[in-house]
């Protein structure tokens, strides 16, 4: 194939790739983004093998066959409630991809010291240093989603100051290899120094900013795809990489920005540690005020009869897989002439639009999603807010407790409806350790057991009001 054909198909590779990305932004049309990024992707491997002698056919063959059928069987299996597990998990197996390319390009390219040339070597060890960084913290990531480890911030004495040093003996060795001591056990130092760094880096981030964690990380295995292209000479890419990086850069300062927190304070304030301090307020605020429950029964009269309601999902929906049992209760009511929407958290779940992809599953009607600032506008009119499994991004405490490791942090304003309901298992606190004072408040009333009995049983008491 010529070069300029290979260079036509890549650029409609591109093309494909931004088109897929713009699908992507909405809901109602991302399957079809899916669909024209797989054909992209799909071209440029075709390209890609047409333009390059290859070595082994079948060896690339039984790779994509093991690699395809672990994907595509991972992919439909999986629980929803594991899908961010399983994105922080095909993250990191990008970014290692993109460091074990690099220490096959330095073996093949730097036989002997001083052969590299300097542009080719920065390459190499940008992208090792980054996809090492990347594929160690999504496994971590992945071990505190999926509870392996603690969600608390695991910090130790020094941490920052130990994590700096290592980071800048990494970044040290990366120099010393672009300027020309191409050792093989220099890089094999520096590969092993950065997979340290990514565990050490992502171990002192709470649970609760997973979904910032898994954002940037992303960007990071982006950035790493987008040097190897610049090892390989590639430039589909280069580009497809830029793209990855940047729209997980703006989507992890998106997230930030709706937890009005600094990127600097998610990965370095140990969020989720509550000081004596604000432990001492949480307890003492809590003895001010008591728990109601109340029957499913008592809450289907609550709701047959009101004009408005509002669901508010959270993790604890997804656990229960209670989406489509939410989606009929919403239909019973709406049957009865009740107004029904959704509020949706930025950072409700456990990764960048959890809810909206589970409420999607559930075909809810997409002008029901109602954005944080819109939903805030309309609690004021709502009789009743249905919490299903909800805690951090309803707390109070963000608005009025100083001593919160929320304080600050915009919040779905709920208690300014005229009736709460939370559903919840237990009064345990959420996945961020934080009590929740609206579990206290007045005006609400908790429905206790798992989210998929509660709704079930609320939509068969609705039927009978």
């Amino acid at each position: 194939m010529s070069r300029e054909a290979t260079n036509l198909l890549y650029l409609v590779t591109i093309v494909t790739f931004v088109l897929a990305l713009r699908f992507l932004s909405n809901p109602a049309t991302a399957r079809r983004g899916n669909q024209i990024g797989a054909i992209g992707m799909l071209v440029a491997i075709v390209v890609t093998f047409a333009q390059n002698a290859v070595v082994s056919y079948w060896e690339i063959a039984v790779g994509m066959v093991i690699g395809g059928a672990f994907g595509a069987v991972a992919a439909r299996k999986v629980r929803m409630t594991a899908m961010p597990q399983m994105v922080a998990l095909f993250n990191g197996v990008g970014g290692g991809a993109a460091a074990l390319i690099s220490l096959a390009e330095f073996h093949n390219l730097a036989p002997d010291p001083g052969t590299l040339k300097t542009d080719i070597s920065t390459s190499i060890m940008l992208s090792a240093i980054i996809g090492s960084i990347s594929f160690a913290g999504s496994m971590i990531a992945f071990a505190k989603l999926q509870e392996l480890i603690g969600g608390r911030p695991i910090v130790y004495p020094l941490q920052q100051v130990t994590n700096a040093l290592l980071f800048a003996a990494v970044v040290a060795a990366g120099i010393a290899i672009a300027a020309g001591a191409e050792q093989q056990w220099l890089i094999w130092a520096l590969v092993l120094g950065s997979l340290l760094f990514g565990v050490l880096f992502v171990l002192p981030i709470g649970g609760a900013d997973m979904p910032v964690v898994i954002s940037l990380l992303n960007a990071f295995t982006g950035l790493a795809a987008a040097a190897t292209g610049f090892e390989l000479e590639n430039n589909v890419l280069i580009v497809s990489g830029m793209l990855v990086g940047a729209s997980g850069t703006m989507l992890t300062i998106l997230m930030g920005r709706a937890m009005n927190r600094s990127i600097a304070n998610v990965l370095f304030g140990a969020f989720g540690q509550v000081a004596p301090s604000a432990a001492a307020a949480a307890a003492a605020g809590s003895s001010d005020g008591q728990v109601r429950s109340a029957s499913a029964e008592d809450v289907a009269v609550m709701l047959a009869y009101a004009h408005k309601v509002v669901f508010v999902p959270g993790y604890g929906m997804a656990v229960a897989q209670a989406q489509h049992d939410v989606r009929a209760l919403a239909d019973l009511l709406e049957s009865r002439g009740v107004e029904v929407s959704y509020a949706i958290h930025p950072v409700a779940g456990r990764m960048p639009g959890h809810m909206n992809v589970l409420l999607a599953e559930a075909n809810v009607p997409y002008p029901q999603l109602k954005e944080m600032d819109d939903a805030n506008n309309e609690f004021s009119r709502t009789d009743v807010v249905l919490v299903i499994g909800a805690n951090d991004v309803v707390n109070p405490d963000a608005r009025s407790n100083q001593g919160s490791p929320i304080y600050g942090m915009p919040i779905l304003n709920v208690d300014q409806s005229q009736q709460v309901v939370v559903l919840k298992r237990s009064m345990n606190p959420g996945f961020a350790g934080i009590e929740n004072p609206l579990f206290l408040n007045p005006k609400t009333v908790m429905l206790f057991g798992d989210a998929k009995e509660s709704v079930e049983k609320l939509a068969s008491s609705v039927k009978a009001v």
